[in-house]
């Protein structure tokens, strides 16, 4: 199946109602206390507690899972659920993480956490190969980065990066949440494992907070060298998504609620027509801003790595006005965009990186990310776009 199709036909519900049930049931009866026994010891499917499994967040996880070509997914609570879970599932202290420099401000603030754990993280420009290569050592755990960065845009070579971790015997994780399936699979370039917030573009109306972990199958762990995956060791190539689910994330408790899960059911659907609009509407905005004489950063203008996502530059862009006060007079003045510290939604949003999502981060860390005192982000949405020019050209302005 195509896309579209995929996404409308690929999660039919087997009650044969045109969308899964909300399952808003905390736990589950049996019919003897053999059969709860099977259950739990995974020789019978069912299910016996929403911490554990749903039907209705099961209905989601097979459906982002067939669109990212996984052989397994699980639903968290929210992105940041997912990521904390996804590192923690395989490092441990004096265990090392190599990530790109150009993250989203949570998710730097995360790897700081992670540190009190003994967990240490080197941030890096993944793309530049030499850098990446002298940075492996017999401490680095897992490599990760964003598909495309946010707020700093910038493509991951998933290709390239892939090749050297797995030349080191080291998976790569891709954080694939402002490219989204509809430009890119990372699973099908070489990454290992796929995080979404998939509050975001996946929901498309900032309806519900989750995340979802999405596993490939195909990194070959080797359990001397990932000691938290031993008592899983039969499963091989699933080992990771098997201690995932049947250990921490029923440990840790970050489950999507059943009702978020449906929400997210119900955005996957649009997935395709949304992005395609928000892309065709942030390039035409990228190039109207810059004929008014305004600095912009959108991938489609500048990058040859867009040929990874289709050609696409997705549905974000930054542009930076001068300095904080002028970004914020800009902001004020528009009437179409919100102002949220969101994206992904099918309005247009904006916000000011440096005084919000990147607060707590340095200076320093804040310049990796494309983010400056005048630098306003745009997640674009899916209006007419004549509306959204007319709406950005009377904020500049001042008319």
């Amino acid at each position: 199946m195509k896309f579209n199709t995929q996404l409308v036909h690929g999660g039919e519900s087997v009650m044969k109602s045109t969308l899964p049930p909300i399952v808003q049931s905390s736990a589950f009866t049996f019919e003897s206390a053999e059969d709860q026994e099977k259950v739990f010891a995974h020789k019978k499917m069912g299910y016996a507690y929403t911490r554990i499994g749903n039907p209705t967040i099961t209905a989601f996880e097979s459906q982002i899972n067939a669109i990212e070509g996984g052989r397994g997914a699980l639903a968290c609570s929210s992105g940041m659920a997912a990521l904390s879970l996804a590192f923690l599932n395989i490092c441990q202290p004096g265990d090392e993480i190599i990530a790109g420099w150009n993250l989203y401000g949570g998710t730097i603030e995360l790897f700081k956490d992670l540190a009190h754990y003994g967990i240490t993280t080197h941030f890096i420009s993944l793309n530049d190969a030499a850098v990446l290569e002298s940075t492996i050592n017999a401490h680095t755990k897992v490599i990760f980065g964003e598909m495309l960065s946010n707020p700093s845009l910038e493509i991951l070579d998933v290709e390239k990066v892939s090749s050297i971790a797995h030349d080191h015997g080291l998976p790569l994780f891709v954080d694939n949440t402002a490219a989204t399936p509809y430009l890119i699979q990372p699973l099908k370039h070489g990454a290992d494992v796929v995080i979404h917030s998939s509050s975001k573009y996946i929901n498309g109306t900032s309806n519900a907070i989750s995340g979802v972990i999405i596993d490939g199958g195909r990194f070959p762990w080797d359990i001397a060298q990932y000691p938290s995956l031993q008592a899983y060791g039969k499963y091989k190539k699933m080992a990771y998504y098997m201690r995932l689910r049947d250990d921490l994330s029923q440990n840790i408790g970050a489950c999507l609620s059943p009702q978020n899960a449906y929400l997210n059911v119900l955005g996957l659907e649009t997935l395709g027509l949304r992005m395609q609009r928000i892309c065709e509407n942030a390039l035409a905005l990228a190039k109207h801003l810059e004929s008014l004489g305004v600095k912009v950063n959108y991938p489609a203008l500048h990058d040859p790595l867009t040929a990874l996502l289709n050609g696409h530059g997705g549905g974000l862009l930054t542009c930076d006005v001068g300095d904080k006060e002028k970004a914020f007079q800009v902001i004020n003045r528009l009437k179409l965009a919100h102002i949220v510290s969101n994206i992904g939604d099918v309005k247009t949003l904006v916000v000011h990186p440096a005084s919000t999502i990147a607060v707590h981060n340095t200076i320093k860390e804040q310049e990796r990310a494309g983010v400056y005192p005048g630098t306003i982000r745009v997640s674009v949405g899916i209006e007419d776009i004549e509306d959204l020019k007319a709406d950005f050209d009377q904020a500049i302005k001042g008319e």
